[in-house]
Parts: structure tokens; C-alpha cells; sequence
């Protein structure tokens, strides 16, 4: 038995539990007027949660690494070749019960974001410079949670029954109040994190 339970550990990757899928998105930066903006699209009627605003991303498919994910749904989603996106780097990820969301940073080597076409997935591009998401960060709001026990659950088997003591889960979620279409969620607290971690670099230099 120890060496089946060895055999199974030596080459296994940990995970969190329950999870079904990982992605991977892109943070697009741009230049508009000498200027760096992040690029934002907003969904279509065509794709799950539609009029929000997200990062070009997906699902990683089998044999395709994190940075191979969010290269290929960016050329996917805004028509556009490998090489006009230049990756700078990885910054921190959302991991829930259901996925981890990892996000890259990269520069889009083109002249006028308004000149893509992105595919059906995408129903409008907006951009927002960066410094503006610096010196207004979003404001976040908290969401409560409650477990609502049913009927069906062993209630029996557990001590004080109905009356145990359920841990509540709640939401801190940001939204930014910057354009007319809202920038808020995961694409908000990435967004968020960028620019954290910049000024954060920009501060320890001057230091």
C-alpha cells in the first residue's frame, strides 16, 4: 500500500479542491498620446455575463501554458497577430472555489487601439490611462453572504444540528468611477493590483 500511495504523490501536482478550471487573461497596455492606458472591451450579448467589462482571456486548454492562454485569446478576441503583443510580466491571481484567474501584462504594439477589429465576443473597446487608475483607485463595497441550510442536509450528524455555527462568507468587491461603462469585479481588483504593485516599485526607488 505505501508504495501505491508513493506512486501516486511522486509525480502530483497540487490543486486547489473542487476547482474545474484555469484562465488566463491579459491586462492590455497601449500608448494613446504618449500616454499608457489600459485597454478594456466590454462583452457582447453573445457570451456569458454580457455588458461587462473584462481583459481579453479564457479557459487554458490542454498542453497550453498560462502565457500561451492569454496570447492566444488576445489574438482570438481582438484579431491580432502573436507579435504585436509584447509580454512584460505576471502579476498575482485570483484563486475561488471554482477557478484561478491568472493574469499577464502586456503591451500591444499597435498605432490606434480603435482600428481593431475584435471578434464576436467583444462589443466595444474603451481605453483608460493609467495614471488616472493610479491617483483614483476603485472604491470597494462589501457583500454579504448567508448559508441557507435545507432540508436535505444531515443536519443529524452534527453536533447542535441546525444551530452549528456556519461560517458566513462575504465579498469585498471594487468598482472604479471612471468611464460610463463600469469597470468593477475580478477585472476591477486586477486592475487594482497593477497599479498597487507599480506605484509600490515607483515608491522603494525613490526610497
Amino acid at each position: 500500500m505505501l508504495n501505491n500511495i508513493e506512486q501516486a504523490l511522486v509525480s502530483y501536482q497540487a490543486k486547489p479542491i473542487s476547482q474545474k478550471r484555469t484562465y488566463a487573461v491579459l491586462l492590455p497596455l497601449i500608448e494613446v498620446n504618449h500616454e499608457w492606458h489600459v485597454l478594456y472591451e466590454v462583452r457582447s450579448e453573445h457570451v456569458p455575463q454580457p455588458g461587462d467589462v473584462s481583459f481579453p482571456g479564457g479557459a487554458v486548454e490542454a498542453n497550453e501554458s498560462l502565457e500561451q492562454a492569454a496570447i492566444r485569446e488576445t489574438t482570438e478576441e481582438l484579431n491580432l497577430s502573436e507579435n504585436q503583443i509584447q509580454i512584460l510580466g505576471e502579476i498575482d491571481y485570483i484563486v475561488n472555489a471554482q477557478s484561478t484567474i491568472h493574469c499577464f501584462i502586456g503591451r500591444l504594439l499597435i498605432d490606434d487601439y480603435q482600428q481593431i477589429t475584435p471578434n464576436e465576443e467583444v462589443a466595444k473597446l474603451f481605453s483608460v490611462s493609467l495614471k488616472d487608475l493610479i491617483n483614483h483607485p476603485p472604491r470597494y463595497y462589501k457583500l454579504a453572504t448567508e448559508i441557507v441550510p435545507n432540508e436535505e442536509f444531515p443536519f443529524n450528524k452534527i453536533r447542535n444540528g441546525k444551530q452549528y455555527r456556519f461560517s458566513s462568507r462575504g465579498s469585498s468587491i471594487p468598482f472604479y468611477d471612471l468611464t460610463e461603462d463600469t469597470i468593477w469585479g475580478m477585472t476591477a481588483q486586477l486592475t487594482h493590483r497593477f497599479t498597487q504593485i507599480i506605484t509600490e516599485t515607483q515608491n522603494n526607488n525613490v526610497e
